[in-house]
């Protein structure tokens, strides 16, 4: 009875060429170039053809394991850890951390088969790709710094809600700074920068959005004073350009950045528990280099464009908040509602209509400053708190640090009427909650 043999596409076509050298209608040479094997395989076919028929031309690996058949044991192993701790995790991602932190030897793609067959992960089908103008990268690292904030649930619900002051270089794709802020404010850029400057230097360009702490957005207000705001002011004394993108997808490095931080990043504060903004920014520098020894790339140059600070760039009065006024023939200058009255030795006629500067950092403490000198102060009025204008991104934290007013104020016992002594309550009209 004949033997029923079981060929692939491939095999059946080996086998009709070894039949056809069979009957000597065609030359080892011509058959080698019908395959597109070497005439050396060919001959081997034909031996096996010649020794065992249509038999020899199967495959003897049919059936059998692959030489690189990975245990079944490392394989349950790898799949119990993913589920356990690394169920929402990529493909690429879970990889990492099995071969790095469980010394799991398993390829990227075993794993990504895996989670696909377990139903962890499901492949997405890739967008089309939308058609922007390609900007190629700069040549030398610090020529084109692009920076960021990522507003996001960073901790996941375990701590509060904050944003991630993100520094990409353009022309390497290395993080250059990342740190944790309760909000996006000058402030919070001036801190952020003061580090990025003690580290690495001053470099040529920032590349940003058009948020209103780098561009005045208001037309009508463009025309006043100096043009800049608070950050580009104090860019402009360090000499570092600001350049504003017209769309996200201009400044798509850091973009995209932003997003691979909100996957990986998220993971990594979870695994070690962090839910703070002060053990996440003690963190951050760790990661940061993580980071840059996976993605980052070699520029097209060797120059570092960077440039030291100089000696006459004093960042505690640069990075602060600035405001020209000019003295009163009293001596005072008024900045934030606050009326400030200077002390000075000299006659009061010499500093009467004076340019003077006044210089407020984080914490409010204020520097006045006469031809680039401080003057001594006091405060000569201060009024009540009033209402303050707060931008759409630090609305939340306004209303959260709000706080109300005690159980003894006044405002919670009502209010007394002369010649009554107990407090009456307000009274409501007929049908109102």
């Amino acid at each position: 009875m004949d033997e029923l043999l079981s060929m692939s596409k491939r095999e059946i076509s080996r086998l009709e060429v070894m039949q056809r050298l069979k009957d000597k209608r065609l030359m080892q040479k011509e058959a080698a170039q019908l395959l597109g094997v070497s005439v050396r395989q060919v001959k081997r076919l034909w031996r096996a053809y010649r020794k065992q028929g249509a038999k020899g031309i199967v495959s003897q690996r049919r059936g059998k394991a692959s030489n690189h058949h990975l245990d079944a044991g490392v394989m349950q192993q790898a799949l119990d850890l993913i589920k356990e701790k690394y169920a929402d995790f990529g493909p690429t991602l879970a990889h990492e951390k099995l071969r790095e932190v469980h010394k799991i030897e398993i390829s990227r793609e075993s794993v990504r088969q895996l989670m696909i067959v377990e139903k962890i992960w499901k492949p997405r089908r890739a967008k089309q790709p939308s058609t922007h103008q390609m900007r190629e990268r700069r040549a030398c690292l610090g020529e084109l710094v692009q920076i960021d904030g990522s507003d996001h649930d960073w901790f996941e619900g375990r701590g509060p809600k904050s944003t991630l002051l993100v520094y990409i270089d353009d022309a390497t794709g290395q993080l250059q700074e990342l740190w944790f802020v309760p909000d996006e404010t000058f402030f919070a850029y001036c801190e952020a920068s003061r580090h990025y400057f003690e580290r690495y230097g001053k470099p040529l360009a920032f590349y940003s959005d058009k948020h209103g702490i780098f561009r005045v957005n208001q037309e009508q207000t463009t025309g006043l004073g100096s043009g800049l705001t608070q950050f580009g002011r104090a860019m402009q004394e360090l000499d570092i350009q600001i350049i504003c993108a017209n769309s996200p997808q201009a400044k798509g490095r850091v973009e995209r950045a932003n997003q691979t931080l909100q996957d990986r990043l998220v993971k990594e504060l979870r695994l070690r528990g962090i839910s703070d903004i002060k053990r996440a920014n003690a963190f951050l520098p760790e990661f940061r280099e993580d980071f840059n020894r996976r993605f980052a790339i070699q520029p097209r140059s060797t120059h570092d464009a960077h440039r030291p600070l100089l000696k006459t760039d004093d960042l505690n009065i640069i990075l602060t908040h600035q405001k020209t006024g000019t003295l009163t023939k009293n001596l005072t200058v008024q900045s934030r509602g606050v009326i400030y009255q200077i002390q000075s030795d000299r006659p009061d006629y010499a500093l009467r209509h004076a340019l003077v500067t006044v210089c407020e950092n984080a914490q409010g403490e204020v520097t006045i400053l006469y031809k680039n000198k401080p003057l001594s102060f006091t405060i000569y009025h201060k009024p009540p708190r009033q209402a303050e204008v707060v931008d759409t991104k630090t609305l939340d934290h306004q209303v959260k640090t709000h706080k109300p007013p005690a159980p003894d104020h006044p405002w919670r016992h009502g209010f007394s009427r002369p010649g009554n002594s107990k407090p009456t309550q307000e009274v409501l009209p007929h049908g109102s909650d």
